[in-house]
């Protein structure tokens, strides 16, 4: 699975909050977006999506122009994991996975065996399936992410997209769940994640794409691309970056610049 975005621009009305935004997003690669609110991360993966489909540029999916792809086969390509989700009812975690295949089925046909068998075979992938008769509700918030992102594994798209995915979660859980998905990024997903917090990329990602209004100021491996020259640039603040054991760290030196 490859996704190829290039060019790509987009306004609400007059407003410009995407300008000429080129890159690539592999199979086996988790790519982690980073941008201070506002920069255009959520336009991008609605761009991707299909969501806001009156942008200018390309988006290819598999080599196939997305803005070109009926919704079902968009759906066999990307699947999307929101930040959270709160169903009007208690649907137990198998019945959540099992709605990522509905896009196989016409609109008056059930779930058959081969859906079944998607939706605990993704559970099992998270290890999550001895919660398959549990409620969605009665989860934690962790449990809960690994459960949409069962969903979109049952989906059977090798591209996944993920908007601020720990953003509602602790700190443990948020390192739970991101390996994961840095676990399903080695199993040959591709994977669009973006995140506010930058020492998530810097521990988990492959690459960086660094978006500052609408457009694209570093693109490249963590630590070579996370820099405290970036830090500054996309949030305002004077960081500085550590080895400790072998790893980087973002040590902040004081408050947000005025």
């Amino acid at each position: 699975m490859k996704l190829n975005v290039s060019h790509l621009s987009f306004a609400y009305g007059s407003r410009a909050v995407l300008e000429d935004v080129c890159f690539e997003a592999r199979e086996g690669e988790l790519l982690c977006v980073l941008g201070p609110n506002g920069a255009g991360k959520s336009t991008l993966f609605k761009c991707v999506l299909g969501l806001l489909p009156d942008y200018e540029g390309q988006i290819l999916l598999d080599g196939a122009d997305a803005a070109a792809l009926p919704p079902r086969a968009r759906a066999n390509r990307v699947a999307y994991i929101p930040q959270s989700h709160a169903p009007a009812f208690n649907y137990s975690v198998f019945d959540v996975a099992l709605m990522g295949t509905t896009h196989q089925l016409s609109p008056i046909a059930s779930p058959g065996p081969r859906q079944r068998e998607s939706a605990m075979r993704a559970l099992a992938q998270l290890g999550i399936a001895g919660f398959a008769q549990r409620g969605f509700a009665n989860l934690s918030g962790g449990e809960q992410q690994l459960a949409l992102i069962a969903r979109a594994l049952a989906q059977q798209a090798r591209m996944l997209v993920m908007d601020e995915p720990t953003a509602n979660l602790d700190y443990g859980n948020q390192l739970r769940v991101l390996a994961r998905v840095r676990a399903l990024s080695r199993e040959g997903y591709a994977v669009l994640l973006s995140t506010h917090n930058p020492q998530h990329a810097l521990t988990y990602a492959d690459r960086i794409l660094a978006l500052h209004s609408g457009r694209v100021v570093a693109d490249g491996p963590p630590g070579e691309t996370l820099t405290q020259e970036l830090l500054g640039l996309l949030y305002g603040v004077d960081a500085r970056l550590v080895a400790i054991g072998g790893q980087k760290l973002i040590l902040p030196r004081s408050g947000v610049e005025e």
